[in-house]
């Protein structure tokens, strides 16, 4: 940046033995500071790393409707009340078989009421579907509920797919790619409508549980 002093003499005047004010006026030079600025745009361009965008790979079924019979025993079904609590249960739920809470994450504030803890919820997909190789879940969500506890559950059976065949991989010392239909493990679910009689069935198991020791 470069400054230029220029000397002003005061127009006119009477003459005499004082001599005239000298006023000094400076003009700054621009143009550099408009290379600096254009040379730090264009380098914050270059090296900043623009976030990817974020999506989540679900296999969606066919155009046409499919219906596909599931038995009884091989169904496992998740349901996420108007209060973000966690309920599962396997078969269909009856007064002798209501749905059963989720334990909340034990490290959560105190003021905070219930919380999933995601590695309750993974370690009893997983579980089931290792003791049922034909399980399907099914998962029920509340219209009043986050939008967050469907991107919970659908997170939990990405983990738990990817972890599977890249443990059976590793087994069979093949890459995850290289997996045959029989090898590769691929997780049965499906979201389904949440009824007035899932809302008679959670109001059910909510009263279950205050009589055994209370909510969370």
């Amino acid at each position: 940046m470069a400054g230029d002093v220029v000397e002003r003499q005061k127009k006119g005047g009477k003459k005499g033995l004082r001599r005239p004010k000298r006023r000094i006026s400076i003009r700054i030079d621009m143009t550099p500071m408009v290379d600096i600025a254009f040379l730090l745009l264009i380098f914050y361009m270059v090296s900043t790393v623009f976030s990817m965008p974020q999506a989540m790979e679900i296999n969606l079924p066919p155009i046409d409707d499919v219906e596909v019979e599931v038995k009884e025993s091989n169904l496992i079904t998740i349901r996420v009340s108007d209060d973000g609590f966690y309920w599962w249960n396997l078969k269909t739920p009856t007064p002798d078989n209501l749905p059963h809470l989720l334990p909340p994450d034990p490290n959560r504030p105190d003021t905070v009421a219930y919380q999933l803890y995601s590695d309750t919820l993974r370690g009893l997909l997983k579980e089931q579907n290792q003791n049922n190789s034909k399980l399907n879940t099914l998962v029920l969500i509340h219209r009043d509920a986050s939008y967050a506890d469907m991107v919970n559950i659908l997170d939990e059976i990405d983990l738990i797919e990817r972890s599977w065949n890249q443990y059976t991989a590793n087994r069979l010392n093949k890459k995850v790619k290289d997996l045959n239909k029989e090898e590769k493990f691929s997780y049965r679910y499906a979201i389904g409508e949440w009824n007035p009689r899932d809302d008679k069935i959670i109001d059910a198991a909510r009263a279950a549980v205050s009589v055994e020791g209370g909510l969370p």
